[in-house]
């Protein structure tokens, strides 16, 4: 899809958006191998090289584990390094995701959210993300098409930090987002470029000056302290997340930070929910405060690593949440979205009564009911101080 001009509002997919941005990034590798609902993205990219638009070498690879093994490589060679991919792709990906982090490489990907199989399911839930949350991927979640585009640009920016340099993963909901047109505004190519910098890695295999080794054998007595460096690498990615979304807001506009707060300040119940199904709580949340009822909501933006303090800390003055997850990690005690907020909420000594909803799960319909139905139950629990039912799945 040719797009012309950067000045006022332009329609586009979140595909569409994702690799336009790409485009305007230009990296230098790209390892993909297309995966429903992401394989737009690797389309529309591949025609930017074939045009010879960018400069980047695209490989195109037999696998998801073979794409993220090609990124590593050239990573570790060096190179800027994006990829897209979702759901069985993603975790085709698994034991790779892990050494990339754990090589400290900034490589940079879309994950477009779809549940994972069995049953097989092309729509979206969270599955794919959530399952590699512990990887050590920073993770980042995206509402709208515009906030997906944008935040790629800062992805790249945070990853690359010399206090980080880890991988870092774009995520929004596959069809909802990926498919939808919106209407987004646009960087100039100078602006993007002048922003995302050039890249100047740390180390490179191929500067024969300074060998390196990447990937090598550990035994007990050395493992800890890479995983102990990776974790502060972890931890200072918050900070520096703060400080890029600060410096690309005051450049563009558009200010981001660590969650989106909507009627939150003095609301007495809420809800904690990710990316697209948070446009559909805010009707809900509207709808109910001409009702004269304080609700608000909390959308975390970013989840790895997790924000606990600054979330706590919006929280902290409400009488009930709840947590609603479009993933259920199977512990039958709730979602991980609920399993973070709750223990993030944990040590206050008066803290909210907290809940947790599976909702959405393989692309089943939130509606704004579904909304003021979860909304109803927490203001009941604010009401009571009670949580009668801890955990349940709504929207069956």
């Amino acid at each position: 899809m040719a797009i012309t001009g950067t000045k006022g509002a332009t329609g586009l997919t979140g595909n569409t958006a994702i690799a336009y941005a790409m485009k305007q990034i230009n990296p230098d590798v790209a390892p993909v191998y297309p995966i429903t609902p992401s394989t737009g993205i690797v389309e529309d990219f591949s025609s930017y090289v074939a045009d010879g638009a960018v400069d980047t070498e695209l490989i195109t690879v037999e696998s998801e584990h073979s794409a993220m093994s090609a990124c590593i490589g050239a990573c570790a060679a060096g190179a800027r390094v994006m990829t897209a991919t979702s759901s069985q792709g993603l975790a085709l990906m698994w034991e790779m995701l892990y050494i990339a982090s754990g090589m400290r490489l900034p490589i940079v990907l879309t994950d477009v959210n779809r549940a994972l199989s069995a049953p097989i399911n092309i729509h979206c839930d969270h599955s794919d993300s959530m399952g590699a949350r512990d990887s050590g991927w920073i993770q980042i979640y995206s509402e709208t098409v515009q906030e997906a585009y944008d935040n790629l640009f800062m992805a790249v920016r945070i990853a690359e930090h010399e206090h980080v340099l880890l991988p870092a993963m774009v995520c929004m909901d596959g069809f909802i987002t990926s498919h939808a047109i919106e209407n987004i505004n646009l960087i100039g190519d100078d602006s993007v470029r002048e922003f995302v910098g050039e890249y100047k890695p740390a180390h490179s295999l191929l500067d024969t000056g300074n060998p390196i080794t990447y990937g090598a054998m550990t035994l007990p007595d050395t493992y800890i302290t890479f995983k102990h460096q990776q974790s502060k690498a972890m931890a200072a990615a918050k900070d520096v997340a703060v400080e890029i979304s600060a410096e690309f807001g005051r450049k563009f506009g558009r200010n981001y930070g660590l969650f989106d707060a909507y009627r939150l300040a003095d609301a007495e119940a809420a809800i904690v929910i990710l990316n697209s199904a948070a446009g559909t709580s805010k009707v809900a949340v509207d709808e109910l405060r001409k009702q004269g009822k304080k609700v608000g909501l909390l959308r975390p933006r970013l989840f790895r690593p997790f924000p606990f303090e600054e979330i706590t800390g919006a929280l902290k003055h409400l009488k009930a949440v709840a947590v609603l997850d479009r993933v259920d990690s199977m512990n039958a005690f709730g979602g991980p979205l609920f399993n973070e907020v709750r223990s993030a909420l944990y040590d206050l000594e008066k803290r909210p009564k907290v809940m947790s909803r599976i909702y959405g799960l393989g692309g089943r319909d939130y509606k704004v009911a579904d909304a003021v139905g979860a909304f109803e139950e927490v203001l009941k629990a604010a009401a009571t101080g009670r949580v009668e039912t801890l955990q349940k799945y709504i929207t069956l």
